[in-house]
């Protein structure tokens, strides 16, 4: 009955903070207008052991700026005597460059589907913060060839101590695979608000709780936009099926007034 009372409570309070309007003043765009992205706001996300950026390379053909829209490319690679991985893919993030503290972030993108494909639009603290302690916003992921999207909040207390239902921290909404949609996160004080084409994911709200790093929220945020192949949650890749794109329309960062 205690259960069912407080899963209850934390509905009641997810459906109260979804619905209550947010004010928010425009604080920095990027409508790729150039010939190349803008490095005063964007950095190449260098290659590391994670899953997730293990064929991240800074080979310009997998970067391209051209008709109002940026474009990140995965791709088996041809030049393995210089480069042994077996996958590059192109990634950028706003690292110590463009962050957002409370407020609410905003990307249209559409991207190719594939086996073994992983596109993902997400925030990471600024700050040097020790996964997950510091906490991650992930506003897509994409597997496949799935015509849904994800949308999950990562902290220490829904990773380490694996409380992930009392609140849900993922959830998913289709997608028009093919086309382009509209990713968004409001990052507010007492609540993560993820939703994709206006319509609300999830609400993950700041609970009262003893337990370590429910809510590690509040501090400065960077934007990454990837491009990822294989990994232990996609799966193995099909060669056949590469090269895969994301094309990003516009990125937009909004403060909370």
């Amino acid at each position: 009955m205690k259960i069912t009372t407080t899963i209850a409570a934390l509905l009641l309070c997810t459906a109260a903070l979804a619905s209550t309007p947010h004010k928010y003043r425009l604080v920095w765009q990027d409508h790729f207008d150039g010939i190349t992205y803008d490095n005063l706001s964007w950095s190449k996300i260098p290659r590391g052991n994670a899953d997730w950026k293990r064929h991240m390379s800074d080979a310009d053909s997998l970067y391209a700026v051209h008709d109002g829209r940026l474009v990140l490319r995965g791709a088996v690679n041809t030049h393995r005597d210089a480069d042994t991985a077996r996958y590059v893919t192109g990634g950028l993030y706003t690292k110590h460059k463009r962050t957002i503290r409370h407020g609410k972030v905003e990307v249209r993108a559409k991207f190719g589907s594939a086996q073994g494909a992983w596109p993902a639009i997400w925030m990471l603290p600024d700050a040097e913060i020790k996964w997950p302690e510091g906490g991650e916003i992930d506003i897509m992921e994409h597997l496949n060839h799935d015509t849904i999207a994800y949308q999950t909040i990562h902290t220490y207390y829904t990773h380490v101590l694996k409380k992930d239902q009392n609140p849900p921290h993922g959830s998913t909404l289709p997608i028009d695979r093919d086309g382009f949609n509209t990713y968004a996160v409001e990052i507010l004080p007492d609540s993560i608000i993820l939703s994709i084409n206006g319509k609300t994911s999830l609400v993950y709200p700041r609970i009262e709780t003893t337990d370590k790093g429910q809510f590690p929220f509040g501090t400065p945020y960077y934007l990454l936009i990837d491009m990822q192949i294989e990994g232990s949650w996609v799966g193995k890749a099909d060669p056949k099926q590469l090269p895969v794109e994301m094309e990003i329309d516009w990125v937009k960062f909004y403060e909370l007034e």
